[in-house]
């Protein structure tokens, strides 16, 4: 009962918000503010560092809740009108260079990254804040610049040269929806169509899931069909690196089916004044692997037979903020028993009525021990230990689910509300 009116406040305190809710015409023009930084450091010292800012045409993110994040992350970016302080947009997001500092490089030695963060472009100066977060979610670097729109160095991309791109599926309000952009990462010219193929079967495969499916009409989907003078994807541990588009390589920390690009500035580049906020990056090559990352990207393999799962999941990340289920080697822990993690789908118990205590059914043992009836594997919620690449300490909602295993054909019931609560939060006025 407790937490059923716990659920009911925060549905009140939500209306009560949006009624006096930041006004978009009123503080941005119909544009985008892209800001280019730099993270730098290692595990004992962080900085950020601006590097460039650029307006591209029209703005692709929510136009509600602007002061508002749904999802916590590993950082956010906050904009202030500079004459009054008061916040107009705020932003969570993570990023590779705050999980590179988990590694032990990172204890030895010192390296920098691009990020790239995308707001409404301003009407007048602003005051703009980007902090980074630990696992203990305390800050460890923070940044604050003023940007005036009226600066004659902000460069303009997007307006004449656009990466051609193919619509896939239009919204059914393209001003109150989600927009994701395929982008082809590996594919020649010759093999575009190839391309297309694999961005039809990622976007059905995504449908074919809870809440997803029931709330199509929301997504603006397209395709960009970047072309790469080289066929295929940098394989580090086999001594093959290719000329591509975005430079995506695996063995992304030296772990061998860990797929990522480092460069952020040159994947907007190819997205400027294409339709987009979330990005899947799809790579040509039968090589397994993938990665997301929250409010950054999600960059899958496609030549496989694990390709429609590996996709989903990742998205499940980029886009969600959901955390793996599964236990991947006790030695590098990034979760504690005294900090609540973050990710809506996994608990210390440190403040579980915050997560989904109330879908836990009455009588349930807490743990709850696994089952060997499989029909209830993706059904019964309960608190299953194991999760966040930990075998001890850290619970997830119930014993299977696509972000714990490729074979699960769908999301568990809390990270299907977890999905719900963040396409309502972009698209519901």
């Amino acid at each position: 009962m407790r937490n059923r009116l716990l659920t009911l406040l925060a549905a009140v305190c939500l209306c009560a918000a949006s009624a006096t809710a930041v006004d978009f015409d009123r503080f941005f023009a119909d544009s985008t503010l892209r800001l280019d930084y730099t993270f730098a450091g290692n595990a004992d010292t962080q900085a950020i560092f601006l590097d460039q800012l650029s307006r591209m045409p029209h703005w692709y993110g929510r136009r509600a809740r602007l002061d508002s994040v749904a999802v916590a992350g590993d950082g956010t970016v906050t904009v202030r009108a500079a004459t009054t302080g008061e916040v107009i947009y705020r932003h969570s997001f993570s990023s590779l260079f705050q999980e590179w500092l988990s590694t032990a490089e990172a204890k030895n030695v010192s390296k920098s990254m691009e990020n790239v963060m995308l707001v409404p472009w301003p009407r007048q100066a602003v005051d703009i804040t980007v902090e980074l977060r630990d696992s203990r979610h305390r800050t460890i670097a923070s940044l604050s610049h003023r940007v005036d729109p009226a600066d004659i160095l902000i460069r303009h991309i997007g307006e004449r040269h656009t990466s051609p791109f193919v619509t896939l599926q239009t919204a059914d309000d393209t001003l109150r929806c989600i927009h994701i952009a395929y982008v082809a990462e590996g594919y020649t010219e010759a093999e575009m169509p190839q391309f297309l193929g694999h961005c039809r079967e990622a976007m059905e495969a995504l449908f074919s899931h809870e809440p997803f499916r029931s709330m199509r009409g929301r997504f603006n989907i397209v395709a960009v069909t970047s072309p790469s003078t080289d066929s295929g994807v940098s394989d580090p541990g086999a001594g093959r690196w290719l000329n591509t588009a975005l430079g995506s390589h695996f063995d992304t920390f030296y772990s061998k089916r860990y797929l990522t690009t480092l460069h952020l500035k040159r994947l907007h580049d190819v997205l400027a004044g294409v339709p987009y906020e979330h990005i899947i990056i799809l790579a040509n090559t039968d090589h397994y692997g993938g990665g997301g990352i929250y409010n950054s990207y999600n960059l899958s393999y496609t030549r496989g037979n694990r390709f429609r799962p590996v996709v989903v999941h990742e998205f499940g990340h980029s886009f969600a903020g959901l955390a793996d289920e599964y236990p991947y080697g006790d030695d590098d822990p990034r979760y504690f028993p005294d900090v609540e993690p973050w990710e809506a789908n996994l608990t210390t118990l440190r403040d579980f009525g915050s997560k989904w205590d109330d879908m836990i059914p009455a009588g349930t043992p807490r743990p709850t021990p696994e089952s060997a009836d499989s029909t209830v594997h993706t059904t019964r919620v309960g608190l299953f230990e194991g999760g966040g690449y930990l075998s001890k300490g850290v619970y997830r909602p119930v014993q299977d689910c696509r972000m714990r295993t490729n074979h699960v054909g769908e999301f568990c019931p809390v990270c299907r509300r977890a999905i719900q609560r963040l396409i309502d939060f972009y698209t519901i006025p």
